[in-house]
């Protein structure tokens, strides 16, 4: 499977969020089928048609353009679809952008996937970060996307002003009484030229730190992933245009974040075991673990390896492949053994 990633920055939408820069974000500055076509071109050379494959349209919102507008940036992607290039469109909009009539235009045009940009479910962190909808409009757009027959995303912050740890838990259970197909994570960041960098310099705003942020993005992604929900995203793409020298101004940003929120949980679901280990009076513990996984395992410059080693004390504690296995195990060794 192969995406060709079609960016429209801020087009669509009217408000002015606190945080948001779409032109700094995806490096596109207008919307139009040129823009479109052009942005495809740079991928045709290396996808393999196939049903498989999908054009998606990131940044602003769609459904907010015109239908005029809308059926004009589909063009180029109608082509695609006729040639059997892809088979699929996905997009992003508002949540208070959706409904019978501009669903049934999207339908015409092969769009299968809808994420809508939701942030949070708690209305007064909403109404800080200026919005423009509330939490209920996300539930009666998801509703109306299923009755449509479309997959339902959903886009999930950490780190929003007035947005506590107790507020994200609480967007959570929402999110998994709506049941989207799909989500994503951002911590969010300070970007240069956003409502927000006003606020942060004069001092009326604290991004939480890298480690927090990584807590709570590892909560969101547990919850969801265990109640069959798939995160397809953890933090920002790290692309040449976010990473420019002054764009990001504050935040925790990391080019790996996923993998650092995939490790901080591998770390939280085996330590306790290895405690345990250590309570039988093991003298030596090995973690097995498939190849794949062995980077997250043993954390960013093995921060997880040495805090297990810390937690042992004179109790060796090793990390080795383990052929064919798909999961990780973890086990212990007494010398009377």
């Amino acid at each position: 499977m192969a995406i060709i990633p079609i960016f429209i920055p801020h087009a669509g939408c009217p408000h002015q969020c606190v945080f948001c820069n779409q032109k700094t974000i995806s490096g596109q500055q207008t919307a139009s089928a040129a823009a479109v076509q052009q942005q495809i071109e740079r991928y045709l050379q290396w996808i393999r048609p196939g049903l498989s494959n999908e054009a998606a349209f990131y940044g602003g919102s769609f459904t907010g353009l015109s239908a005029a507008l809308q059926t004009e940036l589909f063009q180029p992607v109608d082509e695609l679809l006729a040639k059997g290039i892809i088979g699929s469109v996905r997009l992003s909009t508002r949540p208070d952008y959706i409904d019978a009539a501009r669903l049934e235009l999207l339908k015409e045009h092969g769009v299968k996937i809808v994420e809508l940009g939701v942030q949070s479910l708690d209305d007064t962190v909403l109404a800080a970060a200026g919005r423009g909808h509330q939490a209920a409009e996300v539930g009666r757009a998801v509703a109306l996307l299923k009755q449509y027959g479309f997959e339902a995303g959903l886009q999930l912050m950490v780190g929003m002003p007035g947005q506590s740890f107790a507020s994200v838990r609480d967007t959570v259970e929402q999110v998994l009484r709506l049941n989207p197909a799909i989500a994503r994570i951002y911590p969010l960041l300070v970007i240069k030229g956003t409502p927000l960098e006003t606020i942060y310099k004069r001092g009326a705003f604290e991004p939480l730190t890298l480690s927090e942020a990584v807590e709570q993005s590892a909560y969101v992604y547990s919850r969801l992933t265990q109640a069959g929900i798939k995160v397809i995203r953890i933090g920002l793409q790290a692309d040449e245009e976010l990473c420019s020298e002054g764009n990001i101004v504050a935040g925790p940003f990391h080019p790996s974040f996923g993998e650092l929120v995939q490790s901080y949980l591998l770390y939280t679901e085996l330590t306790p075991q290895l405690q345990k280990l250590l309570r039988q009076g093991a003298d030596q513990i090995v973690i097995h673990c498939p190849r794949r996984l062995e980077s997250k395992l043993r954390g960013l410059k093995n921060s997880n390896l040495r805090r297990w080693q810390q937690l042992a004390g004179q109790v060796p504690v090793m990390v080795k492949n383990a052929p064919g296995a798909e999961d990780v195990t973890i086990s212990g060794r007494c010398d009377d053994e």
